[in-house]
């Protein structure tokens, strides 16, 4: 799938599942805004947005990193001005900027749920909100939310109960936002649908192991997690969409991939 001369925005993009897709748009051809707010390392949260940059440079792309704090409406505008700034179009948007929770819901506090859904869902809604208008513009353009397995399961994958085997709770916050995603996600391709902008959900089918993954857990059992490989090659398949191709779909990576022999 080519993207020459498309200008994509990928939030969440200085690390993880994030940079992956940054990467794999590169390589398919497009200039990479690289939006997140980590300009220096951290021991728990390694890459930043410089390091991607750089790394879709050396590929012979074209990147420009902008620190963007997904929660404020002001920062998600300003990172679409950037854009436009540099490029002059934006003609893919994906947000995967993401955070979760596994904390029971008696333990939970109203500051954390509203962090998983600011960060998750209400995110979501501000860059979708920032970006289509140009999009309806321009004549068209692709939008993927990335979602997960816990927005329609109460069990993680990731973690196990203490003192057993027992799969432990997702925690609700994280899954309730990724289940509003998908709603939105279903309801926006039909309203921008006549503007031929196509708006479809990503989720992995299995855990993905990341970087920030590994820092935060490193003695987990990662052996049946799988690479971020699939949701690259299904991101860039969608990235080439417009409403006359897929969208209002709720697409698992590796099922798309095996369909389609991506």
């Amino acid at each position: 799938m080519s993207l020459t001369e498309k200008v994509a925005i990928v939030t969440g993009s200085s690390r993880g599942i994030g940079k992956a897709m940054a990467l794999g748009l590169a390589e398919a051809g497009a200039s990479v805004v690289v939006a997140a707010r980590s300009e220096s390392e951290r021991d728990n949260a390694p890459g930043t947005i410089y390091a991607t940059a750089a790394e879709i440079e050396a590929l012979g792309g074209q990147a420009l990193p902008v620190r963007c704090n997904v929660r404020e409406e002001e920062s998600i505008r300003s990172l679409v001005e950037q854009t436009l700034d540099a490029f002059g179009a934006i003609d893919i948007l994906i947000n995967n900027a993401g955070i979760g929770t596994y904390r029971p819901f008696l333990e939970s506090t109203v500051k954390e749920w509203d962090l998983v859904l600011d960060i998750n869902l209400r995110a979501t809604y501000l860059g979708c909100r920032a970006v289509a208008p140009i999009m309806v513009e321009q004549g068209g353009g692709s939008i993927i939310n990335v979602s997960s397995h816990a927005a329609g399961n109460i069990f993680s994958s990731t973690l196990s109960a203490e003192s057993s085997d027992d799969i432990a709770m997702m925690g609700q916050a994280y899954g309730v936002a990724k289940a509003a995603i998908e709603r939105l996600s279903w309801g926006l391709s039909a309203e921008l649908g006549k503007y031929n902008i196509a708006v479809n959900v990503l989720r992995p089918l299995r855990p993905v192991i990341t970087e920030g993954f590994q820092a935060q857990r490193p003695d987990a059992d990662f052996s049946t997690w799988a690479t971020p490989e699939d949701m690259v090659k299904a991101a860039v398949f969608l990235a080439a969409q417009d409403a006359r191709g897929l969208s209002g779909a709720n697409v698992t990576a590796e099922e798309l991939v095996k369909r389609l022999g991506l």
